[in-house]
């Protein structure tokens, strides 16, 4: 018996650019170039976060030196450079590499990045790229367990300063590793992109995942925002440790918080009163926030800053809706205290404006973002959509500028959220946004047959403002700053089914197919495959009839399937 050699194609590589990175990949490897804005603001948070990790490590250094230590000589932070007293980053699902190859060399301050993952083949592809990207200085390639890596790592000396988790839908398994595993004062950088969960079409789902029950509303990617953050600030008080976040942001189909890790057994004590629970009325979906906690002033003369910890007295909310008279949905515990630090954003906004950042492929698009977050009101959970609020009293819509200069003449402050265009975000109470578009609906009147008895619409119509407001005045300052520059404020989806990329797809015939094209028309394809088994079963049974007989049956079944040819 002779045998044959057969010989192994070697791989086709390929090679994918993006920022200052040129990796070497496989046919079928996953990339995906819809998360390149993601990479691109995690490089910028990351150098800004460098500058002031330095920066408080050089003052902690000189408070020292005051106390006869040796003072600290200053090393300038280069990009691709190694700096031996530099941020130690984790990229704990590491995949092809790309992220930690673009941190190594476009975030300065840096000693050393572990890129692990858990498939052998993503390991091996890895040490590929550090070679061929020179970078064997900066990157060690880990092949192990993220969660074992991590738990491993949570002596004082092996915690990393930085911890970036990107996984493929829920972080939650590896929150309570992450929480340990960086140092005091380090960085998280955590996406999730489970957002039916954290939208609330699952909340049970998103009870299991993250403890809090979601809402449907239509702030339900701030919402999304505000769920994780209680998450990771719930695992991190187990340890004695708080969060403090950098900046939250909702973009395309994920959630992408940055936040910093603290330990203080006292600071955790307040963490209660930064979660509340969300009472929203199944009718005109006008929402309440009631805090878990509360703190009051309890100074003493030796303690001026102390305070009283104390529960709320409630229900914040009465059984039935004061506006429409329909009941509450209750979701939560969800981060009711600011999504982003006001400082770390000025910072990051300088640090965009710099020459090695404004080449960033998706630099536009960060600055617009970053604008309008600027412009948040950091102190008003949640908002209201314009769309929706007239909607639900069948109301022509009224223009934005309107309703903002209507809010702003009297004496209200209100701005936009970053994740939804139409969204308004103010501190007044939600009664004041009913009898504004009362006013409006006043010039605007709606059909008397659309007041069904017993709707929101018809319970809202039926009372009066109780002031009246200028809704025909624009002022000045209606318009946000990053409108009237003509910022990048909210992408278009680019390609259809815009997604997180592989799940959505399946392969045939060693070519993507999206799962939705192939199952259109299921049941279409269904009945006529039925039609056809039917029609070869009664061909069959023909061989007994005579000649005739057989034609006409031959004849009727052509027929027949070109009917169904024409339904199709």
């Amino acid at each position: 018996m002779s045998e044959t050699n057969t010989a192994v194609e070697p791989v086709k590589l390929k090679t994918i650019s993006e920022g200052s990175a040129k990796l070497l990949v496989g046919e079928r490897v996953f990339y995906n170039p819809v998360q390149e804005f993601n990479r691109d603001l995690s490089i910028c948070v990351l150098a800004t976060f460098s500058r002031i990790y330095q920066k408080e490590k050089l003052q902690l250094a000189q408070k020292r030196a005051r106390d006869g230590d040796p003072p600290v000589e200053v090393v300038p932070l280069v990009a691709g450079e190694k700096c031996e007293k530099g941020l130690r980053i984790l990229e704990a699902l590491a995949a092809t590499g790309l992220r930690s190859v673009r941190y190594a060399n476009e975030i300065p301050g840096v000693k050393e990045i572990v890129a692990n993952d858990y498939s052998k083949s993503a390991v091996e592809s890895i040490e590929e790229n550090v070679r061929h990207n020179k970078l064997e200085h900066l990157i060690t390639p880990s092949f192990n367990n993220a969660m074992t890596l991590m738990y491993t790592s949570t002596q004082p000396e092996q915690r990393f300063t930085a911890i970036d988790l990107d996984p493929y839908g829920t972080p939650a398994r590896f929150l309570d590793g992450a929480v340990q595993a960086v140092e005091d004062g380090g960085l998280l950088l955590i996406t999730a992109t489970d957002m039916a969960v954290l939208a609330g079409k699952s909340p049970e789902a998103c009870y299991v995942k993250y403890g809090s029950m979601s809402v449907k509303t239509k702030a339900c990617h701030e919402m999304a925002l505000r769920i994780l953050l209680r998450s990771i600030e719930a695992t991190a008080t187990r340890y004695g440790r708080y969060i403090v976040p950098l900046l939250s942001i909702s973009v395309d189909f994920y959630v992408r918080v940055f936040v910093r890790i603290y330990t203080s057994q006292q600071a955790c004590k307040k963490s209660s009163s930064k979660h509340s629970m969300v009472f929203q009325c199944t009718g005109c979906e006008s929402f309440t926030l009631q805090p878990l906690g509360s703190l009051k002033p309890n100074p003493t003369p030796t303690q001026p800053e102390q305070v009283k910890f104390g529960i709320p007295t409630g229900p914040f909310v009465s059984t039935k809706c004061e506006h429409c008279y329909h009941q509450h949905h209750m979701g939560g515990p969800m981060w009711s205290e600011p999504l982003y630090d006001s400082y770390f954003l000025e910072e990051l906004l300088r640090t965009i404006e710099m020459e090695p950042f404004k080449n960033l492929g998706t630099i536009n698009r960060i600055q617009g973002m970053l604008c309008m977050i600027s412009e948040e009101l950091p102190d008003v959970p949640l908002y209201y959509t314009l769309d929706r609020m007239c909607s639900i009293l069948r109301l022509e819509t009224i223009p934005m500028l309107n309703l903002r200069s209507a809010l702003i003449q009297a004496g209200y402050r209100v701005s936009y959220s970053h994740a939804n265009r139409l969204s308004v975000k103010t501190d007044a109470p939600v009664s004041v946004l009913w009898d504004i578009l009362r006013c409006w609906a006043k010039t605007h009147p709606v059909k008397k047959e659309r007041f069904v008895k017993g709707t929101p619409t018809e319970v809202l119509h039926s009372k009066e403002p109780a002031q009246e407001y200028d809704v025909i005045t624009i002022v000045k300052d209606a318009q946000p700053v990053s409108k009237k520059k003509s910022m990048t404020r909210f992408q278009q989806n680019p390609t259809p089914h815009w997604g997180p990329g592989t799940r959505d797809t399946l392969m045939v015939n060693n070519s993507p197919m999206l799962k939705s094209v192939q199952n259109q028309n299921t049941k279409k394809k269904r009945r006529k495959l039925e039609k056809q088994q039917q029609n070869e079963s009664e061909n069959s049974k023909e061989t007994t009839d005579s000649p005739e007989r057989k034609h006409h049956k031959t004849t009727d079944v052509t027929e027949d399937c070109n009917v169904e040819e024409t339904k199709e």
